[in-house]
């Protein structure tokens, strides 16, 4: 293969992921541009976001890259069944994306504590955190696997979908999943 084709075939399978990356990063940013007044109830949840946007983005990359490998080695068919190695991997994304939202929310407490800012009750940021991570985790989890089998089978490389498939649904998801555990909690909890 020469390089002009490697170079062709990196750009027919990247441009639309990238592009689509591109208008889901919009996406969030006017989600996210909708929740001032949301912020302005939770101290120190702006702090949180960016935390909470990059363990999905790690997370779920992740994930995304085990499926990618086990794709490449033979070790996972593309097809959503009963595969044990499959489920493994998503049950460890799920519980490190619930464990790295529940560390962030409390750092982002600590951290603010420590400089005398306002911040939220602890237990606030990290029930907003789990039940963000939760939802969001589920969701992403079902993106990840299934455009990654459905790009293998058109016969695209898993790998050069994985990192902007994750970063948008983690992007758009992961506002979307935001706000609504920031109102269920502040609604639960008579914020």
């Amino acid at each position: 293969m020469s390089v002009r084709e490697a170079a062709r075939e990196a750009y027919r399978e990247g441009l639309p992921a990238l592009a689509a990356s591109v208008f889901g990063g919009l996406l969030a940013g006017v989600v996210l541009g909708g929740m001032r007044g949301d912020f302005a109830r939770v101290d120190g949840l702006l702090v949180l976001v960016p935390a909470l946007l990059a363990t999905r983005g790690n997370v779920y990359g992740s994930l995304g890259a085990r499926v990618a490998t086990g794709l490449h080695q033979g070790l996972v068919e593309p097809r959503v069944g009963a595969d044990r190695r499959l489920g493994g991997a998503v049950a460890a994304a799920l519980l490190n994306g619930l464990l790295a939202s529940a560390f962030a929310a409390t750092a982002t407490f600590l951290v603010l504590s420590g400089l005398g800012r306002a911040v939220a009750p602890v237990w606030t940021l990290v029930a907003i955190a789990l039940l963000a991570g939760l939802l969001s985790g589920v969701v992403l989890a079902a993106s990840v696997v299934l455009v990654v089998f459905a790009g293998y089978r058109r016969g695209y490389n898993p790998d050069t979908l994985v990192g902007p498939i994750v970063t948008t649904a983690g992007d758009v998801f992961g506002v979307a999943f935001l706000l609504l555990a920031v109102r269920t909690v502040l609604l639960v909890g008579g914020g």
